[in-house]
């Protein structure tokens, strides 16, 4: 692996890279986020009023290769995406590159030669361009993939806690902040995420993070209604733990919190594996958690068959024996709701609800993945799309709340799968707050 720095020292003057791009005119911030460049205030007598430019943005990833999370992102912010049936251009300008690292597969190299980014050696840099200063508009912490260490609970230490705390030291030193992206959850532990969101109230930033699940297309639409009385939610999908768990829990919340009162905050995190699962849900107690299960796996389309179509009608019988391998993660709320995640052998995302008169919503969050059933992984597009409305408006489209229960739920499952399957009681995430009005999910 190619060290960082002694990459950048080798490619800064190739690639023409200058810390203080577009001269020395200093800018302002107007009210909706954006830059305007000028000598004087705006509307001041004689005064410059030239063109809002796009926002300028420090972009810190941990590794840019095929696939990728940065590389997902880096791609869209320079280059472009669709939206309603149309290439659009982006509607920021990268200022910054800070990679952390250059594996043999690196893309950084060619993504910054093609579209004249400036990579810099350290996240300080990027943020002030190297006049001492805040000097962008917005940050985007992508600490997601990349060679990093695991801690004795298996998480994997992706940089994003220190990252951001880096982001805090450069905004406090400079006396103002700007809107942060922190992609997927907060940190490993619960205070490192409390700490962050904490920051950004402190500090008063928008503060935007979790995964594309939330915003992604839903079959059929379903937007529940603010105040649905649900009493459970589940959501069955795939993946591994740490990881793909944050994305189904993250299905299951973006419904849950739009029940009657709103989140609570969560009591305690119960994960389960196998057979040990199966026969949990088997219980009388868990009927509805049952039910559930299985309405969300007849909304997939991605079951196990034998010759071609069902060996059996879908209910729990059939699961226990279909699907063997499982991981699950049976969350009590303090409102005495209750969410449970499945982690099976499928390709899709399932989620189903019910309320307390019996009524089932269900639906599937789409999720077309490279190497399974698409090639251009487009559900990260609505997720850049609202980090640009929160780059120009200084608006967020869901609370950051939602992110930091999310993230506790997977350090909670994480924890008790490490201690033999033991439920973990977790009075410290007693996050209660209310969703937006609108649930921000793409629907064209």
């Amino acid at each position: 692996m190619l060290h960082r720095r002694k990459f950048l020292c080798g490619s800064a003057l190739a690639l023409g890279a200058n810390p203080v791009l577009m001269g020395s005119a200093p800018f302002l911030l107007d009210l909706l986020g954006q830059r305007i460049w000028g000598m004087g205030q705006p509307g001041e007598s004689g005064a410059k009023t030239p063109p809002v430019t796009k926002p300028r943005i420090a972009f810190l990833g941990t590794v840019v290769r095929n696939l990728s999370h940065s590389q997902h992102f880096l791609d869209r912010m320079t280059l472009g995406y669709t939206w309603g049936g149309r290439w659009r251009a982006p509607r920021v300008e990268v200022a910054s590159v800070y990679i952390d690292q250059f594996p043999d597969s690196d893309l950084s190299r060619g993504r910054a030669k093609k579209h004249r980014l400036n990579m810099v050696a350290t996240i300080e840099d990027a943020l002030t361009l190297g006049t001492g200063k805040l000097a962008v508009d917005g940050v985007a912490i992508i600490g997601e993939h990349g060679d990093y260490p695991q801690n004795y609970i298996g998480q994997y230490l992706y940089p994003r806690y220190e990252w951001f705390k880096k982001v805090v030291r450069v905004f406090e030193s400079s006396g103002r902040s700007v809107p942060v992206f922190n992609d997927k959850h907060l940190s490993t532990d619960w205070a490192g995420c409390a700490e962050m969101v904490a920051d950004s109230k402190r500090l008063k930033f928008p503060f935007l993070a979790g995964s594309s699940l939330p915003v992604t297309w839903r079959l059929p639409q379903l937007e529940l209604p603010l105040e649905t009385p649900l009493k459970e939610s589940v959501c069955v999908a795939y993946g591994g733990v740490d990881s793909y768990d944050f994305h189904a829990l993250e299905t299951a919340q973006c419904m849950s919190e739009r029940r009657k009162g709103g989140e609570t905050g969560i009591r305690s995190v119960w994960a389960l594996k196998g057979p040990k699962l199966w026969a949990e849900l088997a219980r009388p107690e868990r009927k509805t958690a049952a039910d559930l299960v299985v309405s969300a796996l007849n909304t997939s389309h991605s079951l196990p068959l034998e010759l071609g179509y069902m060996s059996a009608p879908v209910d729990l019988a059939w699961a226990t024996k279909a699907l063997p391998e499982v991981t699950g993660y049976l969350i009590d709320h303090r409102d005495g709701f209750r969410t449970t995640i499945i982690l099976a052998k499928i390709a899709d995302f399932n989620y189903a609800g019910m309320e307390h008169s019996g009524k089932i919503h269900n639906c599937q969050f789409m999720l077309p993945m490279p190497r399974k059933n698409a090639t251009t992984a487009d559900f990260f597009n609505p997720l850049i799309r609202h980090m640009e409305e929160m780059y120009l408006t200084g608006e967020v489209p869901y609370p950051i709340e939602r992110t930091l229960l999310t993230s506790g739920m997977v350090i909670g499952g994480v924890k008790s799968l490490s201690l033999g399957q033991r439920k973990i009681e977790t009075p410290e995430m007693a996050v209660a707050y209310k969703p937006f009005a609108k649930s921000a999910f793409r629907t064209e």
